[in-house]
């Protein structure tokens, strides 16, 4: 029975008495009262416990160049020599840089310093490059203030950087690819010349090699620009020094820009440059007044078919608004986030995001880094600078001594005649050393023969080397060697290696885009390395036709002439619209190992 004068509930059969109710009122409001209370001092209290978990770091490997230290403070003598050791070692392992996390446990945990204790650490860390005949760069402080009980704690992470005793300086190679008139040669040339452009392309002007280039403002060669930073992180380009030579003396680090063309009818150089120079690292320039257009998206995908880290500028944001700048961005995360790339974008917008991209950005493939900068305003070009400053090579001194180890290998791709010197060829040298002096062969010759040859003098960057790692590009002169028996796409190696040639090879292939189907007979300009020739599909194994996005082991046979191939080296074919991506399986004439199956590793990327 409801009771509306006092609003209560009464049970049928129970008598209502208002003064009995009142006092249930009050004790029912007095107990909620008390539970809200003791609620309230229950959250705080589990609040106060459930402090803010501290930060990590990944822990600290044991290979590598990055080092943790919780404290550098007062060391003794012993500890100190130990301490410099270490950096020693971990100089090695970056091949020339090493970067320290200091008030870092080994653990990752970021536990700080004050500010007493991170001056007294970065002393020590100053003695100890010293000793090692090396320079330290402060990179960026970070404070750590998790608890709010302690005082505010810093963590410092710092670059150090030497010389490596065997070597002039550490050398990146980034190819620059990117649509026509995106802006990538005046990029090159404001990075490299030290000055800015004057709106109409002047910055580009010292970069193209032909007539017709400077006419048009369109790069249809391959050229190499280099920049240079010293053992302190700063900028060495031409506008402190005179000649290339002056900039490779003077730089701890040099980064060798490979300017591609941008041009669709000058894609199979722009495909030579990329199989051919080994380049490291990919720079794809986008202009933000017309976003992702053109051979944008071609060239994303063949840098990501040959597995090269990319990262992305967007230039000319002086000629755009806020807003176009901003749909341009948001054009290409979306892009790199479909299937296919899986990338993830991360706009670079201050130095502290500059160096976490850089680190980041080698340890994870995924990561793509995207700057917005001028290169007639100068806008967010030292983000630019930053990142290639700490951006570390790809391989470790070990992968490097192993390469090393092997006989030697060396990529014609360019030939020169030069007046008093004779004949002189460009190239990569892929594996082992190669010394001034040393006796190679070279082929194959079009009847599949190498001959015999004497290397002369050694040149990287236009200065004289004595000895060639494996991994550097660099010119050789060969005196009086006959030019017309060379080619490009020709290897030099050592007699012991007995070099295995191929007129026909079996690859492992997916086909990207065809108009119709591939089959037998199908000509298709095959580019492997330096090689670059056409070749007819001779047979599709368990297959009459391939289409689109189809898979499989294909031979192939060159229609002019035979060609020195690695077994697994990377592959790219191309024929009007119809292009495809897969790696050597087995060259004709060599034997499948019986302990081996034939098998395809295929690289899923789509190029629209």
């Amino acid at each position: 029975m409801v009771d509306l004068s006092e609003g209560t509930v009464v049970s049928p059969g129970h008598s209502r008495h208002s003064g009995s109710s009142n006092n249930g009122r009050k004790t029912s409001k007095k107990s909620r009262t008390k539970r809200g209370k003791r609620g309230r001092r229950r959250r705080s209290k589990k609040n106060r416990n459930n402090k803010t978990p501290p930060p990590f770091l990944p822990p600290e490997a044991e290979e590598g160049n990055i080092e943790y230290k919780l404290k550098l403070v007062n060391p003794t003598q012993y500890r100190f020599e130990h301490l410099a050791t270490q950096l020693k070692w971990r100089l090695q392992e970056g091949r020339g840089e090493a970067v320290y996390q200091i008030g870092v446990e080994d653990n990752g945990l970021l536990v700080g310093l004050t500010e007493a204790d991170m001056k007294a650490s970065l002393k020590t860390l100053r003695r100890m490059a010293e000793k090692v005949g090396a320079d330290i760069t402060l990179l960026r402080e970070r404070e750590v203030d998790y608890d709010l009980d302690r005082n505010t704690r810093r963590i410092a992470e710092v670059l150090v950087r030497k010389v490596p005793d065997d070597q002039q300086f550490l050398d990146l190679r980034v190819a620059v690819l990117g649509n026509v008139d995106s802006g990538k040669s005046t990029l090159l040339g404001v990075l490299t010349q030290g000055e800015l452009d004057n709106g109409r392309g002047r910055a580009r002007l010292n970069l193209f090699r032909h007539l017709h280039e400077i006419q048009t403002g369109r790069t249809s060669s391959i050229s190499f620009e280099i920049l240079g930073f010293n053992s302190k992180g700063e900028v060495v380009n031409y506008s402190e020094s005179r000649t290339a030579e002056e900039i490779c003396e003077s730089s701890s680090k040099m980064i060798t820009f490979i300017d591609l063309a941008g041009h669709h009818k000058y894609l199979k150089t722009t495909i030579f440059g990329l199989t051919s120079y080994c380049p490291d690292f990919a720079m794809l320039v986008v202009s933000a007044n017309t976003g992702v257009a053109g051979t944008t998206r071609e060239h994303l995908g063949l840098a990501m078919a040959l597995k090269l880290p990319i990262f992305i500028v967007v230039s000319k944001v002086d000629l755009c608004s806020h807003g176009m700048v901003e749909r341009a961005v948001r054009q290409l995360e979306r892009v790199l986030k479909q299937p296919g790339c899986n990338k993830v974008p991360m706009v670079v917008s201050n130095p502290d995001d500059a160096v976490t991209a850089a680190q980041q950005f080698t340890q994870s493939t995924s990561v793509t880094p995207i700057f917005t900068l001028s290169s007639v305003s100068g806008e967010n070009l030292d983000l630019l600078k930053v990142f290639l400053n700490i951006l570390p090579p790809l391989s470790n001194s070990k992968e490097q001594e192993e390469l090393m180890q092997q006989l030697t290998e060396f990529q014609v791709d360019e030939i020169y005649s030069v007046p008093d010197v004779g004949t002189v060829v460009g190239g990569t040298l892929y594996s082992g050393v190669c010394r001034e002096g040393e006796r190679l062969v070279v082929g194959p010759t079009d009847e599949g023969r190498f001959l015999r040859l004497k290397v002369g003098s050694i040149q990287r960057n236009r200065s004289a080397c004595r000895l060639l790692r494996a991994g550097q590009a660099a010119t050789l002169a060969l005196g009086n060697f006959d030019r017309s028996l060379l080619r490009k796409g020709m290897v030099m190696v050592s007699p012991k290696m007995n070099p295995t040639i191929c007129c026909q090879f079996e690859a492992a292939i997916v086909l990207l885009f065809h108009a119709k189907t591939f089959r037998r007979g199908s000509q298709v300009t095959v580019h492997v390395g330096n090689v670059r020739q056409t070749a007819i599909v001779e047979r599709l194994h368990g297959k009459e036709e391939l289409r689109t996005g189809e898979r499989a082991v294909v031979q192939f046979r060159f229609i002019k002439h035979p060609e020195y191939l690695r077994l697994g080296a990377k592959l790219l074919f191309r024929e009007g619209v119809t292009k495809g991506i897969g790696h050597v399986a087995l060259p004709a004439g060599s034997k499948e190992p019986k302990s081996q199956k034939l098998h395809a590793t295929f690289f899923t990327v789509l190029i629209s």
